[in-house]
């Protein structure tokens, strides 16, 4: 019997058939049976005992094993005392008497083996069950001291002990039919038939155990169910891990399997209550950062120690590896040379820390690819049992077993391949980002100017995505070749030295595709270059927007913005259409490759048939697959290089060498806190400046000679402006180079008290601000509050010192700001301070209560470096230093050196009461935070929590991405893709056709495919079921071709494909072109939308969150979105199209798919509400990565003078794991949905073949259609996967959208009316009148203006004072129309401010703000970004602001100032802000105390140029020094948002009860 079967077997596969011999030899040894029918499943109408023994009871009892084995791990739960259920003791006995009956049933199987069958079955038999049992009854013991013991269980543990019943009970049924007579006597079939019994009842008992009721629904949670409990947080804001479980660790390995230890996570999402990060679970500990960090840097100091080892490099430790503790090794961190740090690749680290693990996933991919070509050699075999009538029924069992384990097992591996990569990505970021922030954090100042914050926060993102997508394409590199070569092999079987040609022509297309890669590289680079300019053009855009508002720069900038977003669109484009050249390569090639390998294969005299055709085409396809994505696997390869070199460009970057920049020898005095002897300092290294680069600070250089700082001392350092006062701090400090010299710093490993000039504000509350990383300590904190003038401050917040600050300190005014950074130094309790003018931004009273009660007070026995233009000040410093170009002049007494300075008038002043006291003058900003806070508690955090929408990405999201498309263009790319799916599907129509032309062949015993026409579909469609004939098709008898017109059915074939090429060209290109000008409109209007917003979004948004649309999500929809789009189109076509096909063939199959896809529905939807909100999430906690990142950069000096980089590090920390988190959370959820969907095919795919098998022996079963439904289940099954994922990654893609939307849709906008027109020189009087003006900063707040009312006349010069909040810069915002009136109007020569158009007015009026902000480029553009003035109008400005001599020595007005303009001292920042004002010809000009910065003398010589170029103009001037508005006409005094006194100051001061006359009186004394 089977000889025919056998014989084409044997012809098949001679080691298969050996194989499958053995294996029924042995079954037939077992069960003492034919080699012919080893397993017969039918004996005289009932159950084969073989059979029932082998297949029924030990195939369940090994299934039960395995899944027991996973629970055996479980750990115990945590919480003892907590009441278990009774029904586990009932299990747990049953289990064990279950385990115990095998042994007893072998006693009866030896008396009566001659009744029973061999001997060796039973035993085989009783001891898997004897060994499941016991498996079993360990894992229940394991589950009832876990948290599974408050209730039932895993259900899949319970129902799998119903399997082995049916085999009981056949058994006990052929019992009582055959051997009933046989009872009396033989006594040994009665105790095997109460065995029987007994198990029969134990299992009984088992389930009912199992359904003994548990814990009630709300008792379990409360033990069991963490999600209950709102979460206790720590100190520092991040969730105290507490009271969530951790991800994976301690689960069973069939719960990692299958990730059901995701499912109260999936429910949570279903239910909409993911609505926080901290509602995830906690990382794994082996992916926790702290974790990664460790051991990716002890790899770091391995690789650094080997490289010093053979170099020979005495330096101790790498930068990137020895780590400071804030206290004393934080010194001897950077003790490392450039050279050593060059040799150290990050790579080779990476390697170390995670090459083993990562390398090892190769075997998954390796054992998963080759389950996946076992399925169509299984197919293959299964389809020739249904031809053969002869084959036995065990050998279709055997082939269905195997169907079922080899899918089963593959998509285990493949699922568990991408579980573990994703891992391993998680960890390579992770370690990518530390090292990236910890190097920032250690960099020298002069290495980090070489990069833009844009590029280090690209760096942090774009670059490590792709790095990190290396781990993806690595084993691609290899695998594609592997698989390649394999159906090469299979090719050659079939259509001999022909495939040639074909393989010719594909090979041809690898040099085109490199071609391809490289430009797609070339390009891709160029285009991150531009991004980096964008994104740091936008953070300086949106770092000045007040500036830009003011000056109505607005369309400038929104126009540089664009000039930058055109060239990365135009790399894009270009990027963009080669892809669509390689997408149309993969989509026609087979096409083409096939029609060339049949006219070869016809020209070397050979006849096509059914099988050569379709097999030939169903292996290219297989053939073309590799060769197509080889160039992406390379192209991504190549692109992770590329970002791998630019982050290793920045890691080589050389850090601060404290060892070598300190002195380690000792002092020369006792006494000396700091010296310093022939030490020159630069900007730049040697050799830099020896290549003749411009140092970031002009051309200055820093020489001191001899200088000696005694412990205790009080030394003020004075100069004019740009003579490089704060160079000397930031030499002092280590943030410039050495280039030689000797220098000592006393205590040195505790750091420095610093105030930088320009505060550096941390977004969080003011006390945070203050402590900075300290304890509290209420005592010495209400000191330093005290000393620094801040308790009237923090009595007007209304949170105290609770509130929250907004970024940079947004809502504090300039002396606010530089009171909180001099509280901070002072907090620290530091040996040496270092004060960079922190007297500048507040009036003479607070000034004088600073220096008597901090300066010359609380740190009267602290060593103290005060750098500032006060000179009054400084009568009671010890010593003063006199610096001119960089030198120190003159050391002297403040008597030698006071008279030198040229000093103005002193204005000290003493305490006259509270209310002079508290702080006179402040900066653009300085009454929001008295007006705009809400007087509850609830208001003390400025900025709102990130929206995150819930649920489904809304409709009108699609809508905008639609119309951002184009309606027509949209449209045509869908009747593209029909068109390309419909040609597709008519080509394969057509071969189907033509071989139905074929006469049919005579030897039916070795036909694979069956007489019906719908048969070779099944080899047409299926890419996983196209192998399965080639190892018959030799036997075949061949037509001759002269019987069919060959050439009219491959030209009708060639035109067909040619149509199908033309369309899919088309649709690849509109479809490139329609996301292209979906990713320019997007971006257009979400420019066009923030240029527009109100001051108010800026003040209360991070910057970080800004820049989030415009980098992350932007790249998101130039890029990621159009892939996934492009996929999830294919999906739906390609499926439409099959299931056409399909329901062709054979229209019964939708019986099959209707339930399918029912379930895969209710799987899906299931999945993407969690998989939405999870990226949602990973999105909210990407910001506040990057806006950490970007405040770090900007205190930088202060972070690492103060030693705080660890804590910054850690706190960098705390939020990458939140947001890794998330990420993994969504990774999960994904491999949650892959499993299932996969799981879902194979039993579909194995529920056909049983089916099939039961059909053939009823004799009922259609080969041809069998082996159709058979492939086509696996092909729709994969293909509905694909779809759901791509679907789901499609929307998750589409949050970005979303995010932009709301932005171009919801924030609030400056009105646009323009309902007057005025004349071009409008106002020509410059006459100002303020009517019954009130103004509120937002609904239901305090009024900030309260009807003021006042007119300032045609020329006339105001001087305004008043307290803090009293509204001074209110007025400047009201006048601007920064902020909206309330009610009453402002009149310019009598016109209604509010009916003129905002960009008119402003242009019209001039301000010179207190905050000198300068933007990256040239001199020429920040003066006149317009080009609206000659160079000598320039130079003329610049004279008058004693600043030309700078810039000609800079490089004249082209020379570039660094980002936010570097490149100049603060004061000289204020000089170039001063001539921006002097070259306009506004005849209203506001200033808000512009030259606090400068020195005195200079400061005299601006107050008279500003004089006399605004002789005829009209000046309101708010005063921060009293002398700078005496000489006004009149002083306009403001108290509480009223106008509290306005007359001439010679009035004003003679009257006693005058506010201003106490102030002016005070400052007198």
């Amino acid at each position: 019997m089977g000889l025919i079967a056998s014989r084409s077997l044997r012809a098949a596969d001679p080691r298969c058939f050996w194989l499958l011999q053995r294996m029924e030899n042995i079954v037939s040894d077992l069960c003492g049976t034919s080699p012919e029918d080893p397993l017969p499943v039918w004996i005289h109408g009932n159950v084969g005992h073989c059979f029932n023994q082998l297949t029924l009871n030990a195939v369940p009892h090994v299934m039960l094993a395995l899944v027991s084995a996973c629970y055996v791990g479980t750990p115990r739960s945590p919480g003892p005392g907590a009441p278990h259920r009774p029904g586990w003791k009932c299990r747990i006995a049953a289990s064990f008497i279950l385990a115990g009956l095998p042994i007893l049933d072998i006693i009866p199987a030896v008396m009566s083996q001659q009744q029973l069958g061999p001997l060796y079955l039973e035993v085989l038999a009783s001891g898997i069950a004897l060994l499941a049992w016991l498996t079993h009854t360990l894992a229940l013991l394991m589950l009832y001291r876990s948290v599974y013991g408050f209730s039932r269980g895993p259900a899949a543990m319970a129902l799998l002990t119903l399997l082995p019943i049916p085999g009981f009970v056949i058994t006990l049924v052929w019992h009582c039919q055959h051997e009933i007579v046989w009872f009396h006597d033989h006594p040994a079939l009665i105790f095997r038939l109460s065995i029987l019994c007994l198990q029969l009842a134990s299992l009984l008992i088992y389930m009912i155990g199992y359904i003994t009721p548990v814990a009630s629904r709300q008792e379990f949670c409360s033990i069991n169910d963490p999600w209950q409990h709102d979460p206790p947080f720590s100190e520092s804001g991040i969730l105290a891990p507490d009271w969530q479980g951790v991800a994976e660790d301690g689960e069973s390995w069939l719960s990692r399997f299958f990730y059901t230890w995701t499912n109260p996570l999936m429910q949570r999402g279903y239910q909409w209550k993911l609505n926080r990060p901290q509602d995830v679970y906690l990382l794994p500990r082996r992916l926790q950062a702290a974790r990664v960090h460790d051991h990716f840097y002890s790899c770091w100091q391995e690789k650094a120690a080997l490289r010093q080892e053979e170099e020979e490099i005495v330096s101790p430790t790498s930068p990137m590896v020895s780590k400071g503790d804030g206290r004393g090794d934080s010194l001897h961190a950077p003790g490392s040379s450039h050279s050593t740090q060059k040799a150290v690749r990050l790579l080779s680290v990476l390697h170390a820390a995670f090459g083993l693990r990562y390398y090892s996933l190769g075997l998954l991919k390796l054992a998963g690819s080759l389950l996946g070509f076992s399925g169509p050699l299984l197919l293959n075999l299964l389809v020739n049992f249904m031809e053969s009538r002869q084959e036995p029924l065990s050998h279709g069992v055997l082939y269905a077993v195997g169907l079922f384990a080899g899918s089963f097992l593959g998509a285990l591996l493949r699922n568990q391949f991408s579980y573990e990569v994703n891992k391993v990505m998680l960890m390579v970021r992770t370690a990518v980002i530390s090292a990236i922030y910890r190097k920032a954090l250690w960099v020298s100042s002069t290495s980090l100017a070489r990069f833009t914050m844009g590029e280090i926060v690209n760096f942090m993102s774009t670059d490590t995505d792709r790095l990190i997508n290396f781990c993806i394409s690595f084993h691609e590199v290899w695998s594609l070749p592997f698989q390649f070569a394999i159906t090469l092999y299979l090719l050659y079987q079939q259509v001999g030295v022909a495939f040639l040609g074909g393989l010719a022509l594909a090979l041809l297309l690898v040099p085109i595709n490199k071609v391809i890669a490289n430009r797609i590289m070339e390009n891709n680079k160029e285009m991150l270059t531009h991004k980096d300019t964008r994104v740091k053009l936008m953070t300086e855009f949106l770092c000045g927007m007040r500036v830009i508002k003011f000056y109505t720069w607005e369309q400038h900038f929104g126009a540089r913005v664009n000039f930058c977003r055109a060239k990365e669109l135009q790399k894009l484009r270009a990027i963009k259409y080669l892809d669509a050249v390689c997408v149309y390569l993969w989509a026609a090639l087979p096409v083409v490759v096939s029609i060339v390998i049949f006219i070869t294969y016809v020209l070397l005299g050979h006849q096509l048939t059914a099988t050569k055709v379709f097999t030939a085409l169903a292996l290219v396809g297989m053939l073309i697959l590799p060769l197509n994505n080889f160039p992406w696997v390379l192209n991504g390869i190549l692109e992770a290089k590329v970002s791998l070199d630019r982050i290793q460009r920045f890691l080589e970057l050389s850090d601060q060498d404290l060892e070598a920049y300190y002195s380690l020898d000792g002092p020369s005095s006792p006494s000396s806190a700091l010296e310093m002897q022939d030490s020159t300092f630069s900007w730049l290294s040697a050799r830099e400046e020896s290549a003749g680069q411009h140092p970031s600070r002009g051309t200055l250089q820093l020489f001191v000679q001899d200088l000696a700082v005694r412990k205790g001392e009080l030394v003020g350092v004075v100069g004019k402006v740009g003579c490089g006062k704060s160079s000397l701090l930031a030499a002092i400090t280590g943030e410039l180079i050495k280039l030689g010299g000797h220098m000592y710093v006393w205590n040195l490993e505790q750091g420095f008290g610093l105030a930088t000039q320009e505060p550096w504000i941390q977004f969080c509350t003011v006390r945070e601000n203050i402590l900075f990383g300290k304890e509290y300590n209420a005592r010495h904190y209400q000191e330093v509050l005290e000393a620094c003038a801040l308790s009237d401050d923090l009595n007007i917040l209304p949170a105290g010192d609770q509130t929250e600050v907004g970024e940079n300190g947004v809502t504090l005014s300039g002396g606010q700001k530089a009171r909180i950074a001099l509280a901070r130094a002072a907090y620290q309790g530091k040996e040496i301070y270092l004060l960079d003018d922190p007297l500048a931004a507040v009036d003479a009273d607070v000034a004088n209560h600073l220096m008597q009660k901090c300066i010359l007070g609380i740190l009267k026995h602290k060593t103290r470096i005060l750098c500032t233009h006060r000179t009054e000040f400084l009568e009671k410093a010890d010593t003063l230093l006199l610096m001119e170009h960089g030198r120190i002049a003159k050391i002297g007494t403040p008597s030698e050196i006071l008279p030198l300075v040229e000093a103005i008038p002193k204005l000290q002043q003493k305490d006259k009461g509270k209310q002079d006291k508290a702080p006179t003058q402040h900066g653009q900003q300085d009454d929001l935070e008295a007006e705009v806070e809400e007087p509850d508690q609830a208001t003390c955090l400025l900025q709102h929590e990130e929206e995150k929408k819930e649920g489904a990405v809304a409709f009108q999201v699609y809508r905008a991405y639609w119309l951002a498309v184009g309606s027509c263009l949209a449209l045509s790319i869908l009747f593209s893709l029909f068109l390309m799916q419909a040609s597709r599907n008519v080509s394969d129509w057509w071969l189907s056709h033509w071989i139905s032309n074929l006469p049919p062949t005579a030897n039916t015993s070795t036909r694979v495919l069956s007489a019906p026409l719908p048969s070779p579909q099944l080899l047409l469609f299926s890419a996983v079921g196209l192998v399965f004939p080639v190892p018959m098709l030799d036997a075949a008898p061949v037509p001759h071709n002269e019987t069919l017109n060959v050439n009219f059915y491959l030209s009708v074939y060639g035109g067909i494909a040619g149509a199908n090429s033309l369309f899919t060209i088309l649709r690849a290109f509109l479809f490139a072109y329609g996301t292209i000008r979906a990713a320019t409109i997007i971006h257009s209007r979400l420019l066009q939308r923030v240029t527009k917003a109100t001051m108010t979004f800026f003040d209360t948004t991070p910057t970080g969150r800004i820049l989030n649309r415009f980098s992350s999500d932007l790249y998101c929809i130039d890029d990621s979105l159009p892939f996934i789009l492009n996929i999830f189109l294919a999906n739906v076509y390609g499926l439409l199209g099959m299931l056409v096909m399909i329901t062709y063939g054979l229209p019964w199959i939708g019986l099959v798919l209707l339930p399918l896809t029912a379930l895969y529905f209710s799987i899906q939807r299931y999945y993407r509400r969690t998989s939405r909100e999870l990226k949602r999430l990973y999105s909210l906690t990407l910001s506040p990565i990057y806006t950490h990142f970007s405040e770090t950069l900007t205190g930088l000096s202060t972070i690492r003078a103060m030693r705080a980089t660890d804590r910054f590090e850690a706190e960098n920390q705390l939020r990458l794991e939140q947001n890794q988190r998330c990420l993994f959370a969504s990774n999960t959820a994904m491999q949650w949905l892959d499993i299932r969907l996969q799981m879902i095919g194979v039993v579909v795919v194995t529920a056909i073949a049983v089916i099939a098998i039961t059909e053939h022996q009823r004799h009922l079963g259609n080969p041809g259609l069998v082996g159709l439904a058979l492939s086509y289940a696996l092909s729709v099954t994969n293909l509905l996967s694909g779809l759901i994922s791509s679907f789901t990654q499609t929307e998750t893609m589409m949050v970005s959208v979303e995010r932009t939307e709301e932005y171009t849709t919801d924030i609030p906008m400056e009105p646009q009316e323009h309902l007057v027109q005025v004349p071009p020189d409008w106002p020509s009087q410059g006459h100002v009148e303020f009517q019954q003006v009130v103004l509120e900063y937002r609904p239901g707040l305090p009024h900030a203006l309260d009807g003021v009312t006042f007119t300032v006349y045609s020329g006339e010069k105001v001087g305004i004072v008043g307290r803090t909040g009293s509204g001074k810069s209110t007025l400047f915002l009201a006048l601007f129309r920064m902020l909206e009136l309330k009610s009453g109007q402002i009149l310019l020569d009598n016109v209604d401010s509010r009916l003129v158009g905002l960009e008119e007015l402003r242009s019209k009026l001039a301000i010179i703000p207190q905050d000198p902000f300068l933007f990256s480029g040239t001199i020429r553009e920040n003066l006149d970004p317009l080009g609206r003035h000659a160079d000598s109008d320039l130079y003329q400005v610049l004279e008058q602001c004693h600043l030309q001599e700078v810039i000609v020595q800079m490089g004249g007005l082209d020379c570039e100032l660094g980002e936010r303009g570097k490149s100049l001292s603060v004061g000289q920042r204020q000089l170039v802000c001063l001539a921006r004002a002097l070259l306009t010809q506004a005849k209203v000009l506001c200033i808000d105390e512009a030259t606090a910065s400068v020195d005195q003398k200079t400061d005299q010589i601006l107050q008279q140029t500003i004089r006399q170029r605004f002789t005829d103009k009209t000046v309101l001037t708010i005063a921060h020094r009293l002398n700078t508005i005496l000489d006004s006409d009149r002083v306009l005094v403001m108290h509480a948002g009223k106008v509290a006194e306005l007359d001439s100051p010679d009035v004003l001061s003679k009257r006693e009860d005058s506010l201003f006359q106490r102030l002016l009186h005070s400052g007198q004394q």
